[in-house]
């Protein structure tokens, strides 16, 4: 039996939640990949996509990363011994230096840490954590319209090549 081969793999793990909303509001400008501390039964709950980054944001303290306001469903089937708040704070796990270098931005200079997504790699939930700064309402303004030219020039340049 002839064996099909699967041409339609996607680039990287696939995410579980996104923050959409964090690319609008912010410029990022260096992303990291970190782990997260998470008890068992927020495992499943993630696996099952339940899970909100939605005005979320991370900060550095006492030489730890935490992150703030992600909520991860309760997995329904756990009953009392699994069960956690679904609005605590998280622990990232980063390496030493990279911890070092987020302290030191975020409090030099007017930055801030954005989790842009959530995924599974190798089994283990990762985040994507991005170094960002916050845009303006004219930043935003600008961004689309810069946005909405390129799709334009674009969409010309393809049709130039069928030769419409």
């Amino acid at each position: 039996m002839a064996r099909k081969s699967n041409t339609n793999k996607s680039k990287g793990p696939r995410p579980v939640a996104q923050n959409r909303k964090a690319r609008h509001d912010y410029d990022i400008l260096e992303t990291f990949e970190a782990g997260i501390v998470l008890a068992g039964s927020e495992v499943k709950s993630l696996r099952d996509g339940k899970v909100q980054l939605r005005d979320s944001f991370a900060r550095v303290q006492d030489g730890e990363v935490w992150m703030y306001g992600v909520h991860v469903a309760p997995y329904e089937f756990a009953s009392g011994f699994g069960a956690v708040d679904p609005d605590r704070r998280r622990k990232l796990l980063l390496h030493r230096r990279e911890i070092d270098d987020l302290h030191e931005r975020t409090g030099q200079e007017a930055l801030t840490l954005v989790p842009l997504a959530i995924y599974f790699h190798d089994g283990r939930a990762k985040v994507e954590l991005a170094v960002a700064r916050g845009r303006k309402l004219y930043d935003k303004r600008h961004a689309i319209a810069a946005r909405d030219a390129k799709r334009e020039t674009d969409r010309a340049l393809r049709s130039a090549q069928r030769g419409d």
